[in-house]
């Protein structure tokens, strides 16, 4: 059986297509890893908590979360890239310390904040910064 050189050819670009698809998504898991380690390191919190405390104290009906299904509130601000933004709530530094605290009582940085205190213990708070942060 002859194999032509065309024929050759697609099989071997169909290869390192595959290979190339590989090397990408192990990049993509490598890099969420480093990510989320950082924001552990950063929060002392747990990221695979957050959907459920998300849920808990409707943070879902306010904000848009990603990852989370459902989270598509347009009340307070989408909650998309916050490890790159410089501010929290447009009033406050952006660190782990600030953003656990904002999280557990937001008027203490904005009296006017319409965000509420929910109850969310600093525990709590330190997992949804830890989700955060790894996004």
């Amino acid at each position: 059986m002859q194999i032509s050189y065309a024929r050759l050819s697609y099989v071997m670009a169909g290869v390192v297509l595959i290979l190339v698809s590989i090397g990408v998504a192990a990049n993509i898991v490598k890099d969420r890893e480093r990510r989320q380690n950082v924001a552990i390191a950063m929060t002392s919190g747990d990221p695979t908590r957050a959907a459920e405390i998300f849920r808990r104290y409707g943070c879902v009906g306010c904000h848009i979360i990603p990852g989370v299904p459902g989270a598509d509130g347009k009340v307070g601000g989408p909650l998309t890239d916050l490890r790159q933004r410089v501010y929290i709530g447009g009033v406050v530094n952006n660190t782990p310390e600030n953003l656990v605290q904002w999280i557990v009582f937001p008027q203490r940085f904005s009296a006017n904040s319409a965000m509420p205190a929910t109850g969310i213990s600093e525990a709590e708070a330190r997992d949804l910064a830890a989700y955060l942060y790894e996004q």
